[in-house]
């Protein structure tokens, strides 16, 4: 008997539109002979089930049922698709988790802690993971400029704490540009995090449970035509992605063993990525996401597909990973 499977897009963040490709893109590509797959579109105003005509029924969020045409429908598993809250950052897996409701991505804590940038990065400093110099503000609190610019340097970057696709991100290059770039930041957050600049080779590595094993998936370089992998680099194609990335050995293998650590050390479930840099052979930590693009283009797909697994594949096993 083929399982009934909802589809979570949308969200609250300014990701709602980029989620809503990645849950249309696993809304294709889920086996059908093997699931009845159904799109939910959760907004603050709204949670509907979208059919393929458009039309809208809406969702009992007691239960997490919908009723069509008389027939009340409920879900043996959730594969979560919404970027941002409150999909990546704890909600949704919460509320899955009352109803018993098997969901694809990691569990609530962890969710909730790798979308904090500054949580995520104090709880993996005592396991060795290095990172950037940092500064934390929040809002309300007095912007000192010269001290931040005493600890952290310049350029700096500044980042909405708890925000992702680079939302609310600004590469500052001098002092006189920080408050306006802590501005932009407080329009994502009322948290923020400034961070020295790294200089070195970006990368990304996925790490996805594949059949109850730990998997890291080849690496993929980022080379961005702006001034950093900005929200244009990573949607609008001013970016290369080179996947596998260019690196040594010795670099290869230390940020995938420092990768997997952290997947592990954290106990994550589903998928993750994560964004490096390296200093020499050594890479330092800048973010983990939890729920990250999933469409033909993104990152993640693309080195599944090198490792030799297909969309399919990849959804497939997220919801048997899962319904496990």
């Amino acid at each position: 008997m083929k399982k009934n499977i909802a589809i979570i897009m949308g969200g609250f963040s300014s990701e709602y539109q980029i989620s809503l490709k990645s849950g249309n893109v696993v809304y294709k590509h889920l086996p059908k002979e093997k699931y009845n797959a159904y799109r939910i579109h959760i907004f603050k105003d709204k949670w509907v089930y979208v059919n393929d005509d458009e039309k809208e029924f809406p969702i009992d969020r007691n239960d997490f049922s919908v009723t069509i045409n008389s027939e009340k429908i409920t879900f043996d598993a959730v594969f979560n698709a919404i970027h941002g809250t409150p999909g990546e950052d704890g909600y949704m897996q919460a509320y899955f988790a009352l109803l018993g409701i098997p969901q694809s991505s990691c569990d609530f804590y962890q969710a909730a802690l790798t979308f904090n940038k500054r949580d995520l990065l104090a709880t993996l400093k005592p396991y060795g993971i290095k990172t950037a110099v940092s500064y934390y503000i929040n809002e309300g609190d007095a912007v000192d400029t010269k001290a931040i610019v005493s600890k952290v340097g310049l350029p700096c970057f500044v980042k909405a704490n708890k925000a992702g696709s680079s939302f609310g991100v600004s590469k500052v290059h001098t002092e006189d540009k920080l408050e306006e770039a802590i501005n932009v930041a407080f329009k994502e957050d009322d948290e923020i995090i400034i961070e020295s600049f790294l200089s070195g080779t970006e990368v990304s590595v996925g790490v996805i449970n594949y059949k109850n094993e730990t998997t890291v998936l080849p690496i993929t370089e980022i080379v961005s035509e702006n001034d950093f992998f900005d929200y244009e680099a990573k949607y609008l194609g001013k970016s290369k992605e080179i996947t596998p990335a260019r690196i040594s050995e010795i670099q290869e293998k230390n940020v995938r063993a420092t990768a997997k650590k952290i997947y592990e050390v954290l106990k994550m479930k589903g998928f993750s990525r994560s964004e490096f840099i390296f200093i020499e052979d050594e890479p330092f930590l800048l973010e983990v996401n939890t729920v990250p693009g999933l469409t033909e283009a993104s990152i993640l797909p693309q080195q599944a597909a090198i490792a030799g697994i297909s969309l399919t594949e990849l959804f497939d096993n997220a919801i048997t990973m899962a319904l496990k």
